[in-house]
């Protein structure tokens, strides 16, 4: 091993926000390394946000073919997961090859390092038998993992992750999924309408149990009307596997069995064997503790997933922005989560910004709530077939503001970009009851939400 050498910044992990800090910090005339092990670019455009989203597409566009006997006449409609497949492959993965990610890192100037990344000291960082001293500091962005939980009898067996989901080429004909999250229900609705027999195993009482009761309820009933099994209250307990099958025992004593098991309980990071220690970061917890400008010691700065802070995409992003900003001396605002949007792609979708009812009333707040149905609105009785869908909105009553609420229906994540405003700018609950609404839209439901707060 050679002498160490000398750059200004070394980048841990190229997900997302790995990639935008470094090639940002690259592009501004900094030295960075940047470390990866696996594809470049991270869970989501290989595995999570783009192909899944391409996945719900090719669902959503079969359903909507289904519903022109409702509405335009006569359709026939044979589902064919061979060309959803194909685009995945060459169009959002390339195969899973991420020399395209690789190229766009190092254009702007960056370094790029392929191996499992070691903090050996502070800002001092190995990868293979290279050793980096990063003057100015080590950016931590491994992201997670998908959650195995010691299910008796699973270790072993050819169960599925996310990962395997995305890259299947042909359909089994049933599945169960364990795990009712957005990434349990999103799945769940993409095979289903593509004809599989999907059993969906959730141990809360609800779908969606981070969402809003009645955005669950909406969720569900879409589920059921797409074929889903949903077993919610239980867990599964053990897991057998003939080679053929896989048997799930619940928790109530009850059986469910399929020819594939995805397993979608949720991610954890991995932070046991990066040295986070030798870098004065406690590496103890679930995440990596960081403060508003995303430090987590003395020249270590952690970003996405590893923070705990959201497993989002856009939360990355942002927190990179801080970093870069914080790194390069520029200032600005730190980081403020008080308006985290969030959505379920399923069909119909659920956004949501803030706080949930639960959540503020948890907070102590005094908590107001104004709820409609948006297959009562105008553009809801328009749209007709698939119009089911609800907007909430929770306000702080002491400030007058809302400090949380949910779109769930047709483009219910386009409806939240009023609503994440409002939140996120507090925006006086007395303000949104006198504007002007465009009509007919989906997002003039607001105002009626909004009214309902009265």
């Amino acid at each position: 091993m050679g002498q160490p050498e000398q750059v200004d910044v070394v980048v841990v992990g190229l997900g997302v926000g790995g990639e935008e800090a470094g090639g940002r910090l690259a592009a501004a005339g900094l030295s960075v390394v940047g470390i990866e092990s696996r594809l470049v670019g991270g869970e989501c455009p290989y595995y999570g946000c783009i192909p899944t989203k391409m996945m719900i597409r090719a669902g959503n566009a079969l359903v909507e073919a289904r519903r022109v006997a409702q509405l335009a006449g006569r359709s026939t409609v044979t589902a064919d997961w061979a060309p959803v497949a194909k685009r995945i492959r060459e169009e959002a993965t390339d195969t899973w090859n991420d020399k395209v990610a690789v190229d766009r890192f190092t254009a702007k100037g960056g370094r790029f390092e392929r191996g499992t990344a070691q903090i050996v000291g502070p800002n001092r960082v190995r990868v293979g038998t290279t050793e980096f001293v990063a003057q100015r500091g080590i950016v931590v962005a491994t992201g997670t993992v998908p959650v195995v939980p010691p299910i008796d009898g699973l270790a072993g067996t050819p169960f599925w992750t996310n990962r395997d989901a995305v890259e299947v080429e042909q359909l089994p004909s049933s599945l169960v999924i364990l795990g009712g999250g957005a990434i349990g229900v999103e799945f769940a609705q993409v095979f289903a309408r593509f004809g599989v027999q999907v059993t969906l195993v959730e141990g809360a009482d609800r779908v969606l149990a981070a969402e809003e009761p009645e955005a669950s309820e909406v969720v569900a009933t879409a589920l059921r009307a797409d074929n889903v099994q949903i077993h919610t209250g239980v867990r599964a307990e053990r897991v057998r596997h003939d080679g053929a099958r896989f048997v799930v025992g619940l928790s109530d004593g009850s059986e469910v069995s399929a020819v594939k098991l995805l397993v979608a309980l949720g991610r954890r990071a991995e932070l046991g064997d990066l040295g986070l220690d030798e870098a004065g970061v406690d590496a103890s917890g679930r995440f990596i503790e960081v403060d508003d400008r995303l430090r987590a010691g003395e020249n270590v700065w952690a970003i996405g997933d590893v923070t705990g802070k959201g497993g989002f995409t856009h939360m990355a992003m942002y927190q990179a922005d801080i970093v870069v900003r914080d790194i390069l001396g520029q200032g600005g605002p730190g980081a403020d989560y008080r308006a985290l949007p969030r959505v379920t792609f399923t069909d119909p979708e659920v956004g949501a910004v803030g706080l949930t009812e639960h959540q503020a009333r948890e907070r102590g707040l005094t908590v107001r709530v104004g709820v409609t149905d948006v297959s009562a609105s105008s553009r809801g009785f328009i749209h007709g077939p698939g119009n089911a869908g609800v907007i909430k909105v929770v306000e702080d009553v002491d400030r007058g503001v809302l400090v949380g609420a949910t779109s769930a229906g047709v483009t219910g994540g386009e409806v939240l970009s009023g609503l994440a405003v409002a939140v996120h700018g507090e925006v006086p609950v007395a303000t949104l009851r006198s504007m002007i609404y465009a009509y007919p839209t989906f997002h003039r439901a607001i105002h009626e939400a909004v009214k309902a707060l009265d």
